[in-house]
């Protein structure tokens, strides 16, 4: 039953050599369960295919390679109905595995402390004024970024006037036009009246850029980031302007801020969006329950 279908994807969809190897590998690994569990192909229901991904599960495959067997079995069962081999499709009502929701990548104290330094120390080797420059305005960009986690779209577009304030907060216009307030370090109150100072001109961004939107872009940012992070040991793939929005959120609850606190700091719209933070407090809770219940004698 293989072949015939493996042939219609061949001649009517035109997979390529490699697609076709893989899917003759899931279905001999599809059949080959069916057969020991002495159900035909064309006879099989779906809590026939229910117990293959459930078995699948039980060798440890990953969900997402589960979800791509699944994917090659739904067109063999529908190839099947569809030329008149079985009366039904098994497949259709079987819903597929349940991706882990991935937990966002976090720089731990430590990492953010060394790109930090690293950055002060670009400051100080600095030997020519535009180079101070350019190493004082990555530096603000960090201090605001790790001190406020904005997006990095609330951050490139900063207004010229957040670094004269007297206020110990932004007002920041976010998503679907939501404003909140964002506290500000001293540290990132310093960080910003450093780089303005060396700022051109009058215009209206406190990180003007020779862009389409007169202020820093994203790729640029994101982009001079990893040679910032390159420059205190960060590898490439574990450092973005987001993966310091998270190193934000979860440093502050790691310490003791509260999820409600961090989701309006954040600005987040829903807590649901902040509760990919939950194995944090997880982690925190299980060393409060260890370290100072009473009945805990260690």
């Amino acid at each position: 039953m293989a072949q015939p279908y493996l042939d219609m994807l061949a001649a009517e969809r035109g997979a390529a050599a490699n697609t076709l190897a893989a899917y003759r590998r899931d279905l001999d690994d599809y059949l080959t369960y069916l057969g020991a569990e002495g159900i035909d192909p064309v006879e099989a229901d779906a809590a026939s295919v229910r117990a293959y991904i459930a078995d699948l599960e039980s060798r440890g495959l990953k969900a997402s390679s589960a979800a791509r067997r699944l994917s090659c079995i739904r067109g063999f069962h529908k190839f099947l109905y569809a030329e008149g081999f079985s009366d039904s499709d098994p497949s259709a009502p079987v819903a597929g595995p349940r991706r882990a929701q991935a937990l966002p990548k976090v720089l731990s104290i430590a990492e953010v402390d060394s790109l930090l330094a690293a950055a002060r120390q670009r400051i100080a080797v600095a030997e020519s004024a535009g180079e101070a420059a350019k190493s004082k305005k990555m530096l603000c960009l960090l201090e605001l970024l790790y001190a406020t986690g904005l997006r990095v779209s609330e951050l490139i577009a900063l207004p010229r006037s957040a670094a004269s304030t007297r206020e110990r907060y932004l007002v920041v216009k976010g998503k679907g036009g939501r404003e909140r307030l964002v506290p500000l370090t001293e540290v990132a109150r310093e960080a910003m009246r450093e780089h303005l100072g060396h700022v051109p001109g009058d215009g209206p961004w406190l990180f003007p850029a020779d862009s389409e939107s007169g202020h820093l872009t994203r790729q640029a940012f994101a982009r001079d980031l990893k040679v910032a992070g390159a420059a205190a040991g960060i590898r490439a793939d574990r450092i973005s302007p987001h993966v310091l929005r998270h190193a934000f959120a979860s440093h502050l609850l790691r310490n003791g801020a509260d999820l409600r606190i961090v989701q309006e700091l954040l600005g987040h719209a829903d807590i649901s969006t902040t509760q990919i933070y939950t194995h944090v407090l997880d982690d925190r809770l299980k060393s409060m329950v260890r370290d100072l219940h009473p009945l805990n004698d260690g």
